[in-house]
């Protein structure tokens, strides 16, 4: 080995990520050669006159770079070069062999083990520190990147804390926001009101909802507020005060008369209440569209108001269907707005469905929407073999098998399945 003493070198150079050295070799002459240059250089430096001792040394702590000698008795630099990287956990440590001319071939098996560089004996100094020093930056970068990736790990275990109270927080937000449909079937004499509510996530910004201040009358209504999420989810909720069916004397579609009994007001009047109220709310962007309607059960007499809502499907006894309603402005886009309602009978046996866009603005496979036509249809195919909460099931059910393979749905479904079978 070929180190000779150079005075010109100095002792505090700087080889970054590289302090402590682990030098093996059967030679001890050689040893005391390379050590002492290591020395001169400022590595702190460990020995080892064979690979199965070096392993052991290796087990108490790990040294930031390995000198190895490649033909050593018993276990070759090659075989512990292999064992060494076994023991590696978090820290990477540079691994070199020295090697003579006639095992240059075996270079790639040196590879293959782990190592990172070779060095042909006899060494130069100039050689060695070069090599050293370039296994000095590729363990800085090595070391600043397992840095990043630990305060990576560290933000991204902050952030699933935080995602889990949030996750945590909107579960319970869906169970109120639940609490809003305390019941999704109910029963009038002889007819019938069924709801459906999908959120597409935990919450959603669609509303569905019944009442009855007394015998023979109903109303139900069918909302979807702008947008998605939490925002839309706090306007559903205000809405779900305004139409409650259980404080008959906060239900803006009610009022009370001679003290005595609550009456359903106009369709249309509770509308332009329920712009007012929403466009006096400085600050509130959202809007929504709705179709509310009463209806009196002893004749089949509907009163509707459409506001921007989906056209609501009347499904005659004999199956003859037809999209009723005028279309009118969303609530909450224009101060002052007015509203049309529309009347119509129904006979026994006729069905209204009431339902949000997320039914017909769906993305079928084979491209496009399943718009009103393929609502029809839909709706054609659930009825014969259903009705009442099961049809509305078999709907949903329906329209999710005809989505395009691996799609979820992007926007809330929700539907009032309203059965007459008269007085």
């Amino acid at each position: 080995m070929r180190l000779p003493s150079q005075p010109e070198i100095k002792a505090d150079l700087d080889f970054g990520a590289i302090r402590n050295v682990l030098v093996v070799d059967d030679s001890r002459l050689q040893r005391r050669i390379l050590v002492a240059s290591l020395k001169k250089w400022g590595f702190t430096v460990i020995e080892a006159d064979s690979g199965e001792e070096a392993l052991e040394l290796c087990r108490q702590g790990l040294p930031d770079l390995v000198l190895s000698d490649w033909v050593m008795p018993g276990m070759g630099g090659l075989e512990f070069c292999r064992a060494f990287r076994e023991l590696e956990k978090d820290a990477y440590t540079y691994f070199i062999l020295l090697t003579s001319k006639s095992e240059k071939q075996e270079v790639a098996r040196g590879l293959d083990a782990g190592a990172d560089d070779f060095l042909i004996k006899p060494l130069e100094a100039d050689e060695l520190r070069a090599r050293i020093s370039a296994g000095a930056r590729i363990l800085g970068m090595q070391r600043e990147l397992s840095e990043k990736n630990r305060l990576i790990e560290k933000a991204l275990s902050e952030l699933r804390v935080a995602h889990d109270l949030i996750d945590k927080d909107l579960r319970q937000a869906r169970h109120i926001q639940e609490s809003l449909v305390p019941e999704l079937t109910r029963e009038f004499g002889r007819s019938r009101v069924s709801l459906l509510l999908k959120p597409c996530g935990h919450i959603g910004g669609d509303l569905v909802g019944m009442f009855s201040p007394g015998p023979n009358r109903i109303g139900f209504y069918s909302i979807d507020v702008s947008g998605h999420g939490i925002t839309s989810a706090m306007m559903t909720a205000r809405l779900g005060g305004y139409l409650t069916s259980q404080h008959f004397d906060q239900n803006v579609a009610m009022e009370k008369r001679f003290n005595k009994f609550y009456a359903l007001l106009p369709p249309e009047q509770v509308a332009e209440t329920l712009n007012a109220r929403l466009m006096a709310d400085t600050g509130i962007e959202e809007y929504f569209t709705m179709v509310y309607a009463i209806v009196d059960l002893r004749y089949g007499h509907v009163k509707m108001v459409q506001a921007g809502h989906p056209h609501p499907l009347l499904i005659r006894a004999d199956g003859a269907m037809q999209f009723m309603g005028d279309g009118g402005l969303p609530i909450g886009l224009i101060d002052g707005a007015t509203f049309r309602q529309t009347d119509f009978y129904m006979q026994p046996g006729d069905r209204l469905l009431l339902y949000s866009d997320g039914f017909t603005e769906c993305r079928v496979a084979g491209g496009g929407l399943l718009d009103e036509d393929g609502l029809c249809r839909l709706a054609g195919e659930c009825l014969a073999q259903h009705n009442g909460p099961e049809f509305l099931d078999d709907m949903f059910w329906r329209l999710t098998q005809s989505m395009p393979p691996g799609e979820t749905m992007d926007d809330d479904v929700s539907a009032v399945f309203f059965e007459f079978n008269g007085n």
